[in-house]
């Protein structure tokens, strides 16, 4: 009997959730109108979209109108990066060479044409970033900074601090973007009480739907559309809205919010314990960042020492029907290794593995994946 595939990439997306679809479905078939019709077909998904604003809103504490819906991440972050250069006057960008490639790739296109200056803060060796090189940085330049880190790592799990960053950016005048989607739906947050500009999020790092996304824009600011056409989300992207998408978005987060305490617990546990199997079980196993520390209570990334096996090991464990992954997902065809891992642990003798879990995951199924690890490593 084939055993059932076991899932340890959550990182990278999450099953859709059946209430979250039952949601959705309706706006897939009888409720179809465009939302920007007249009629009632699409007063009915104007109506949806809406709803989804102000449920987000409140669940995060921000206002309806700071929250814009987009095609995931990737977009958000594209939108208030080249925003902030372009429309805020931001000269400067202050980023860390472990963000995901969606700001990475971003900032690095806007020096490229001569938009902005680059400047990256110094990484602590557990992965964090250097907070008094942060202070030094802004205090040094004249130019109107932008400081784009992200709230937590997707491959390492590092968490930041966005209320000291936030309130060292507020000190040096400096504009603040976070790329949150690894927390949004994962956390609890308080944007009127957090010091940010922008924050992203993307509804599938929690059980929601894949092409719907998050921007949310502090009401202080204001920028220009990345996406040209057409005058939805409040003239800020043109495009007709993905209402099912949308609708699922807010469902997810409401259900996210609503069960944090116990998923949470839950699946710290079952982190720490999978640690431990590994210490237990794994020779000269290490862990990446600051594991058991300020960091994701989802995200487990470990070393071992590279041999013939252990670099065809995310290979064999999907012939074993197990599923983590070495990089980021986001380019796991082209495997270059993962860019996080060689800018704080540049080890050439030891091989990365993420492992990243939700509430569906189980001990039986972390055992499972530690007995195939001894055999495989």
């Amino acid at each position: 009997m084939e055993q059932k595939r076991i899932y340890f990439d959550n990182a990278a997306t999450t099953q859709l959730s059946r209430e979250v679809l039952d949601t959705m479905l309706p706006y897939m078939r009888e409720k179809f109108g465009n939302p920007s019709s007249i009629y009632s077909y699409g007063r009915e998904s104007r109506l949806a979209v809406e709803n989804a604003r102000k449920s987000v809103a409140k669940i995060l504490h921000a206002h309806p109108a700071e929250i814009f819906f987009t095609s995931g991440g990737t977009e958000s972050s594209n939108t208030a990066i080249t925003g902030a250069v372009r429309d805020l006057g931001c000269t400067r960008i202050i980023t860390s060479a472990i963000e995901h490639h969606a700001v990475l790739h971003t900032v690095e296109y806007l020096r490229n044409r001569g938009e902005a200056e680059l400047v990256f803060v110094k990484l602590l060796p557990n992965g964090h970033v250097d907070i008094p090189h942060l202070e030094q940085l802004l205090a040094g330049g004249r130019e109107k900074t932008l400081v784009t880190l992200m709230h937590a790592n997707n491959e390492i799990g590092n968490i930041l601090d966005l209320h000291t960053v936030g309130n060292l950016c507020k000190a040096y005048g400096a504009i603040f973007h976070s790329d949150t989607v690894q927390t949004v739906g994962h956390y609890p947050f308080d944007l009127r009480n957090t010091p940010v500009h922008f924050i992203t999020g993307a509804a599938h790092k929690f059980h929601g739907p894949k092409g719907a996304g998050l921007l949310y824009i502090n009401e202080n600011v204001s920028i220009q559309p990345f996406i040209h056409g057409g005058s939805q989300e409040r003239n800020m992207r043109a495009g007709t809205e993905n209402v099912y998408g949308i609708a699922g978005f807010a469902k997810a987060l409401e259900l996210a919010t609503a069960s944090y305490a116990e998923d949470s617990k839950a699946i710290k546990e079952n982190k720490l314990y999978l640690a431990e199997q590994f210490k237990k079980h794994i020779k000269d196993v290490t862990f990446n960042g600051d594991a058991f520390g300020k960091s994701l209570y989802t995200v487990l990334n470990i070393s071992i020492p590279k041999t013939e096996r252990s670099e065809m090991l995310l290979f064999n464990l999907d012939i074993n029907n197990i599923c983590a992954s070495g990089g980021s997902a986001c380019t796991s065809g082209a495997d270059q290794g993962s860019h996080v891992i060689r800018a704080i642990n540049n080890d050439p003798d030891k091989v990365a593995v993420r492992f990243s879990l939700c509430r569906n995951n189980t001990k039986e199924e972390i055992d499972i994946l530690v007995e195939k690890m001894k055999e495989l490593v």
